[in-house]
């Protein structure tokens, strides 16, 4: 009877208290509006927070202007970087081999400063033969004005001597390696300059010669093999191919001056024919890859050319002569003499070769110095250069020697806007400085 008086006293007051509305701890949280505008302006304005704000901002577009320049430096150029302590915004241009009228004028010369993102994308470039004569010549011009150069040669005719002055740089990379054999690389352009190009050379060995160009498949000759194997690599990675080809397609022509229009006058089982042809084969080669797969090139036709880094004995007629007369030998003069050719400097021929790839048309374009000579003539230029006193010898004509040889540079004049300045007068006395220092070196060497 108790417990039941307990509990009915307990729970009346519980139900009680269960009836009773419950009242939150806390009042609600009002809700906030938003700010006007003005307000925040005004919080802007406070304690400078927009000057920093533009300051963040400043900084941020510095840094995305100056990686893309700084990511493409290599290790040793940052370093460099580091120690000629350079502002933001500026670069320093590592210490390159200047390249003026054909001569290299110091391994390396002075440092430059080019402001970021206005300067020209550093290139990638492939130069096949790039150990020979003119290659050397395209290569330290390439790295003169602040590309990536890989040189592929063989050594079949080019020559370490050439490049030695560059083998410190780090944007120079040489890679002895015969181009009938296919390589993979990245890069952005590729010059072709690769095969024997003087008589010597290319009868000396002729299967070498034409095998550089030239694949037996099924018992027929289909491809230009060191052409095709470079403009693969064209086609794999994107970059623009020039072919150097030579005046040489034209044979012994018929038209005179050559314009590119001419087909030729070439006897295609001759001594000079597995160059002639192969040349002729590697334009073919060429078009058909553009047409066909979408390859961007270029087709130079190099008329002769001269200047410092030729071969001593390679056959030519201007090395020939100059090295005869500082040999005190009689000049060698084939034939009556009378038969013309035209002479262009080596760096003119490198300035129209960078002016074919940087610009916008196939081609082919005659490269060349208009100036026509026989051969008795250049034997008079030499003679007054070198020893006015010097014989002339004749001897029987080679076969297929071509009568006349003249490039017509209209084409080349209006669309590369390029033409040779140096003369032969001019030109010649730089190479024969060159000769003289070598052959007075080889005569050294055999104690003589």
């Amino acid at each position: 009877m108790k417990l039941l008086h307990k509990q009915t006293s307990v729970n009346p007051r519980r139900d009680e208290e269960l009836l009773l509305p419950r009242t939150p701890p806390y009042p609600p949280k009002t809700l906030k509006h938003p700010r006007s505008l003005p307000r925040s302006i005004n919080y802007l304005f406070k304690e400078q927070r927009l000057l920093f704000i533009l300051v963040g901002i400043l900084i941020g577009s510095t840094f995305f202007v100056l990686q893309p320049t700084v990511s493409r430096l290599g290790p040793s150029d940052v370093r460099s970087m580091i120690r000629e302590g350079i502002s933001a915004g500026t670069i320093a241009h590592n210490q390159e081999s200047r390249y003026s009228g054909g001569k290299l004028l110091s391994p390396y010369g002075k440092v430059g400063r080019v402001a970021a993102g206005i300067g020209r994308r550093r290139l990638r470039i492939v130069v096949t033969g790039g150990a020979g004569f003119v290659g050397s010549h395209l290569v330290d011009k390439l790295i003169g004005r602040g590309d990536e150069v890989i040189v592929i040669d063989n050594f079949f005719t080019g020559r370490k001597e050439n490049l030695v002055h560059l083998f410190g740089n780090p944007r120079f990379e040489l890679i002895r390696h015969d181009v009938v054999d296919p390589i993979l690389l990245e890069v952005d352009q590729i010059y072709h300059l690769a095969c024997p190009a003087s008589p010597v050379h290319y009868k000396y060995n002729p299967v070498k010669t034409i095998i550089s160009f030239l694949h037996l498949l099924f018992i027929t000759i289909t491809n230009v093999m060191g052409t095709l194997n470079m403009l693969g690599l064209a086609k794999r990675v994107g970059a623009r191919f020039l072919l150097t080809s030579t005046s040489e397609v034209y044979g012994d022509p018929l038209e005179h001056p050559q314009k590119e229009t001419y087909w030729g006058h070439v006897n295609p089982i001759g001594e000079r024919s597995c160059y002639d042809e192969g040349k002729r084969t590697a334009e073919t080669l060429t078009m058909d890859y553009h047409r066909g797969a979408g390859v961007e090139v270029r087709i130079a036709r190099i008329f002769n050319t001269y200047g410092p880094r030729m071969c001593l004995d390679d056959g030519r007629v201007v090395s020939n002569f100059v090295a005869q007369g500082i040999r005190k030998q009689p000049m060698t003069v084939y034939g009556d003499g009378k038969q013309t050719r035209s002479f262009q400097y080596v760096s003119d021929l490198v300035d129209g070769l960078v002016a074919l790839m940087e610009g916008e048309h196939i081609g082919p374009f005659n490269l060349g110095n208009p100036g026509e000579f026989t051969m008795l003539e250049l034997a008079e230029v030499v003679k007054e250069t070198i020893d006015p006193s010097a014989t002339i010898e004749f001897r029987p004509n080679t076969a297929d020697d071509p009568h006349k040889r003249k490039p017509d540079i209209s084409k080349a004049k209006e669309l590369l806007n390029w033409e040779p300045k140096i003369s032969l007068r001019e030109g010649l006395p730089l190479m024969v400085s060159d000769f003289q220092n070598r052959i007075l070196n080889e005569d050294a060497a055999k104690g003589l």
